[in-house]
This record gives C-alpha cells, structure tokens and sequence, in this order.
C-alpha cells in the first residue's frame, strides 16, 4: 500500500470506531466524549487538505512506505 492509502485506511477505520464507542445505540457504546475523537480525525483530515502536509504520511514516509504522488 501507498502511503496515502494507509493514511485513508487509517482515518476510516479511527471515524468509524469513535462512532461506534461514542453513539448510545450502539452495541459498544462506552461514552459521548469519543465523538471528540471523531471530531479531531475530521479537523486533522481538513487540515492535510488544506496545507498539503499530513504528519502520519511523513512518518510513513521515514519508515520506508512508498508516496505514490
């Protein structure tokens, strides 16, 4: 995988387990605050599109995982 698809991967799979922990009717509702969570992947992922710079890429980067530019 490129580095921009493990970062895509990555946001999903955060958004969808912070809505499943933090929404009530859910099997694995813990509590409201991991909607927050949600909320901070959200504002990190505008952020990246906004500055063109996503400090989970340049890590994956250093580690030797393919760009894909």
């Amino acid at each position: 995988m490129k580095s921009w698809q493990i970062v895509r991967l990555v946001a999903g799979t955060f958004v969808l387990m912070s809505l499943a922990l933090g929404i009530q009717g859910s099997p694995v509702f813990v509590n409201e605050w991991w909607l927050a969570f949600t909320a901070f992947v959200g504002a990190n992922l505008l952020q990246s599109a906004l500055t063109k710079w996503c400090l989970m890429e340049t890590l994956l980067r250093k580690f030797g995982v393919e760009c894909g530019c």
